[in-house]
C-alpha cells in the first residue's frame, strides 16, 4: 500500500552539507533549497485527491449542488450560500496553490534534469507529460467551475503579480493541444515516477489511457459548443482509437490509508469530526426507489428497511432519514471506510462519455445502448453488486435504452446522476451539460441563486479585491458573476 507519509519526509530532505563547518552552520535543514520534483509531483495528486473527494462545506459542495445529499442543521451551502464559508475562495487556493503549483514546481525541476542514457531521456519525458496532464485535469476543473480563469498568465507572480483572465473556451482549445503533446511523449517502454506516483505506481501505459479517457471527457464537454464543435468530434474519436479505459482496473485512484492524516477525506468530514451534518436528499433516493436500485444498500443505511431521503435544503432529525452511515457506530456503508479509495476519472464515466459520443454520430464504435448497460453494468459491480443484480435492473422498462422514458440526454443524464454518487463535481458538470436529471432549486434558496440550481461558482472574493481590473473584464466577458451564468459549454 502507498505511503502517503513519504511525501512529507521527501518534502523534510535537506541539502547535502560540505566540508566548511561555518557553511554548515547557516545550513537550514528543515527548509531545503530544492524539493525533489517527485515529492512535489505526489503532493500534488494527493492535494488534488483530497480537494476532489472532501465534501467539507468550506471546499467543496458539489454533492449539495446536484441534490445528492443535504444538510440536516446548518442549510446555507444547500441553499446554495457559498459565500458564507468563502467556498470559491477555497476551491480555487486549493487548485492553484496546492495543486496547479506544485505541478509547475516539478515541472521546472524535471525540466533541469540532464539524462544521459536513451532509456533517462525517454523517462524524462514521461514524467514530464504526467506532471503535464494532471496540470490539464485541474485546468479543466476550474474552467468548469468558474469559466474564464488566470491561465497565461498563471502560477508567475513575480512577473504577474494581477494575472489576466483567459477565455475558457481558448483555454479548452490549448488544453485539447497539451494533451496530445503528453500523448505524444509518453512510451509505455520505460520508466516514470515508480512508487512516488499514487495513482498508477509509474505504469506509463496506465498514463495512456488515463490522457486519451481525459481527452473524451474534454471532448463531451465542449461538444455543443459550436466553435469546438469539430475539435470535439475529431478529439473524441482519436482518443478511442489510441485506447480509453476498458474496465474498472484502469481507473484513476489514489489508495488512502487507514490512519488521520491519510485517511480518505470523507472519513474526516463523516466520521473523525464526530458531525451528523448530512444525509441523503429525497430526489435521489425516490428515484432510486422508484427504479428498485440495487445500490440503494451501498450508498445508504435504510430505516427499518426502507431507504428514506430529507427534502431538499429543509433540515431535519439524522436519524429520520438514510444517511452514508452512522459514525457513533451503526448500521456504515464503505464510504465511511477510512481507506475508500478516491477516483478522479474512471470506466464507468468513459462508457456513459461513449454513449453520448455515438447518439451525437461520432465514430466510437458500440451503440448508445451497449455503452450505457456498461456503465450501469460497471456502477453497480464497483460499488458491490454483481452482474445478475445489474441484468435485473436493466431489464426493467424505465431503466432499458429502448424503453426508458425521454431523450437520449435524459436517459444517460439520469443514469450517470445515479452512477456518481460521491462523485459531486462529474455529477454536477453531467447534469449542467446535459440539463437531466430536472433538479429544482428549493424555495428557500439563497437570494444569489435567482430561483435556480447553481451554474458554476462565483469568483473568489479575494480576487475582487487583489486582481479587481482584470476579475471586472472577466466578469463582463462571461455575462456576469452570477450562479447562474452558464460555462460556456453549457448551451441548453
Amino acid at each position: 500500500m502507498k505511503k502517503f507519509i513519504t511525501i512529507l519526509g521527501l518534502l523534510a530532505i535537506t541539502v547535502s552539507c560540505n566540508d566548511d563547518a561555518l557553511t554548515d552552520l547557516n545550513l537550514d535543514e528543515k527548509n531545503p533549497t530544492t524539493v525533489p520534483a517527485a515529492a512535489l509531483f505526489g503532493n500534488a495528486e494527493k492535494n488534488l485527491f483530497d480537494q476532489m473527494v472532501n465534501t467539507n462545506v468550506n471546499t467543496n459542495n458539489f454533492r449539495l449542488f446536484v441534490q445528492h445529499w443535504t444538510e440536516t442543521t446548518y442549510l446555507d451551502e444547500s441553499r446554495y450560500d457559498i459565500l458564507q464559508r468563502n467556498v470559491p475562495d477555497n476551491h480555487w487556493r486549493a487548485m492553484y496553490r496546492d495543486v496547479l503549483r506544485d505541478l509547475k514546481e516539478a515541472y521546472d525541476v524535471t525540466s533541469k534534469e540532464n539524462p544521459v542514457t536513451n532509456a533517462e531521456i525517454k523517462a524524462k519525458d514521461n514524467r514530464l507529460a504526467i506532471i503535464d496532464l494532471l496540470s490539464i485535469y485541474s485546468y479543466s476543473v476550474l474552467v468548469d467551475t468558474f469559466g474564464d480563469i488566470p491561465y497565461s498568465q498563471a502560477l508567475n507572480p513575480d512577473q504577474y503579480p494581477s494575472p489576466v483572465y483567459d477565455k475558457a473556451s481558448d483555454i479548452y482549445q490549448n488544453l485539447f493541444v497539451r494533451v496530445n503533446n503528453a500523448i505524444t511523449k509518453l512510451d509505455g517502454g520505460f520508466a516514470s515516477f515508480g512508487d512516488n506516483d499514487f495513482v498508477y505506481n509509474g505504469n506509463v501505459n496506465k498514463w495512456i489511457k488515463f490522457a486519451n479517457s481525459l481527452k473524451l471527457r474534454m471532448a463531451i464537454t465542449v461538444a455543443d459548443e459550436p466553435t469546438l464543435a469539430a475539435l470535439a468530434k475529431t478529439s473524441a474519436e482519436e482518443a478511442v482509437a489510441a485506447g480509453v479505459f476498458t474496465s474498472s482496473s484502469d481507473n484513476a485512484t489514489i489508495q488512502y490509508l487507514s490512519t488521520q492524516p491519510n485517511t480518505n477525506p470523507l472519513y474526516t468530514d463523516l466520521v473523525s469530526s464526530g458531525r451528523y451534518d448530512f444525509v441523503a436528499a429525497e430526489p435521489i433516493v425516490d428515484k432510486m426507489n422508484t427504479l428498485n436500485d440495487p445500490r440503494r444498500q451501498y450508498y445508504f443505511i435504510d430505516i427499518a428497511g426502507s431507504y428514506i431521503g430529507c427534502p431538499y435544503a429543509q433540515g431535519g432529525d439524522f436519524e429520520n432519514y438514510s444517511s452514508a452511515g452512522d459514525p457513533a457506530g451503526g448500521p456504515v456503508t464503505r464510504l465511511l471506510d477510512p481507506t475508500l479509495e478516491g477516483v478522479i476519472l474512471d470506466y464507468t464515466e468513459v462508457e456513459f462519455y461513449l454513449a453520448e459520443a455515438v447518439e451525437r454520430g461520432w465514430t466510437v464504435g458500440g451503440t448508445a445502448s451497449s455503452h450505457y448497460d456498461n456503465a450501469i453494468t460497471s456502477s453497480i459491480i464497483y460499488w458491490g453488486g454483481t452482474n445478475a443484480d445489474a441484468l435485473t435492473y436493466l431489464a426493467q422498462t424505465s431503466v432499458a435504452y429502448a424503453t426508458a422514458t425521454g431523450t437520449w440526454k435524459q436517459k444517460i443524464g439520469e443514469q450517470a446522476w445515479i452512477a456518481y454518487y460521491n462523485r459531486g463535481f462529474e455529477a454536477w458538470t453531467s447534469y449542467r451539460k446535459l440539463d437531466f436529471p430536472a433538479l429544482i432549486a428549493p424555495s428557500n434558496a439563497a437570494t444569489a441563486a435567482e430561483g435556480e440550481v447553481p451554474k458554476r461558482f462565483t469568483y473568489p472574493v479575494l480576487e475582487q479585491t487583489l486582481n479587481n481590473s482584470n476579475y471586472s473584464s472577466a466578469s463582463s466577458s462571461i455575462g456576469g458573476d452570477k450562479l447562474k451564468t452558464k460555462i460556456f459549454w453549457d448551451k441548453f
